[in-house]
């Protein structure tokens, strides 16, 4: 609720402000600024890295899906319907931004960042523009929450159900006896997301690397069930009580796959083609490191203590779970009980 008001405030303070001085619909839906370097059509892809991190972590309701209520319902609507709202207001905010704009060359250049130079330049009035920049921060720190939660439930469950999956598995796996909580694995989620964050403010080039490797390492872990799906004519799973339409589904996954094996390319270019130290995507850099810390910790610990996951139901059971919603809740109300 806070960010669907806060699109609504600032879209309609913006657009009375500057009013009527607006950028042209042409402007708007036909111009073409490209101060990268690189031709039009790769600029435009390359602009797609910041849209795809606002509607990535699709996942994240899944590793939350314990404390869901009705969750072989509510779970899937959740990852549909938040892709969706986010883009319809996302794509609504842009278009008005873009007409309140003024100076493009100025908002591109502006120390204060294009958002903040935008609502000076609409209100005429910093202290009103940095108040209305609070709404989109605060939204920020709602993701940020949601993040640290999603993380540390992740950690907790690879900590739970894999036989050292993680170093110290034991210690991560500990649920708090008052707070009823994953509390080892919520620390250290912290303290990762405060070294990210220092990282962040030290160098924009590393935030950039960073920002890059999350969505492509996403996508890419996305991309996986997705096309083994495909591969076995989308009958890879069980019936379940809530789904796409068959259509639907193969048009999702045909265009998910397609934007993935793009993007995952693209993503790793650096923003201008005349690349430099400070503008280099260092990407490429972020996934060595990753890779080298994973296979340090396979050498030095997974290999003698990983055994896989600890499977509580076998094949034959999932296929043999009922598709009628109504067993499915009753099921749920059961484990609730």
């Amino acid at each position: 609720m806070w960010s669907i008001g806060g699109f609504v405030i600032v879209s309609i303070t913006a657009l009375a402000c500057a009013s009527p001085d607006y950028n042209s619909a042409y402007f708007v839906f036909c111009n073409f600024v490209n101060t990268t370097g690189w031709p039009d059509g790769i600029a435009w892809l390359l602009g797609l890295l910041q849209g795809g991190l606002g509607v990535t972590a699709f996942d994240a309701v899944a590793h939350m899906i314990e404390e869901v209520p009705n969750a072989s319902v509510e779970g899937p609507k959740v990852m549909v319907y938040c892709v969706g709202i986010g883009t319809f207001t996302g794509s609504i905010f842009l278009i008005v931004l873009l007409f309140v704009a003024g100076d493009m060359e100025k908002v591109a250049s502006s120390a204060a960042g294009p958002l903040l130079q935008i609502l000076i330049d609409t209100t005429r009035n910093k202290v009103g523009a940095i108040c209305l920049l609070m709404l989109p921060l605060v939204c920020l720190i709602f993701a940020l929450l949601s993040v640290m939660t999603t993380s540390s439930r992740m950690m907790f469950a690879f900590a739970r159900h894999v036989d050292g999956g993680l170093p110290a598995s034991r210690f991560f796996a500990r649920v708090h006896p008052t707070l009823k909580l994953p509390l080892n694995a919520l620390i250290l989620t912290v303290i990762v997301v405060i070294i990210f964050g220092c990282l962040f403010l030290g160098s924009t080039s590393v935030s950039n690397a960073i920002i890059s490797a999350a969505v492509v390492a996403l996508d890419l872990s996305y991309a996986m069930p997705i096309l083994v799906n495909c591969l076995q004519g989308r009958k890879a799973l069980p019936e379940r009580p809530w789904k796409l339409p068959n259509a639907v589904g193969w048009a999702a996954d045909m265009i998910s796959l397609s934007y993935i094996a793009l993007t995952t390319v693209l993503f790793v270019f650096p923003p201008s083609s005349t690349v430099t130290g400070s503008n280099m995507n260092y990407c490429i850099a972020a996934f060595a490191i990753i890779l080298i810390i994973s296979v340090f910790q396979w050498i030095v610990d997974g290999r003698k203590n990983y055994t896989g996951p600890r499977l509580e139901m076998t094949l034959d059971g999932l296929e043999n779970i009922s598709t009628e919603p109504e067993q499915f809740n009753t099921h749920e109300n059961e484990h609730e009980k």
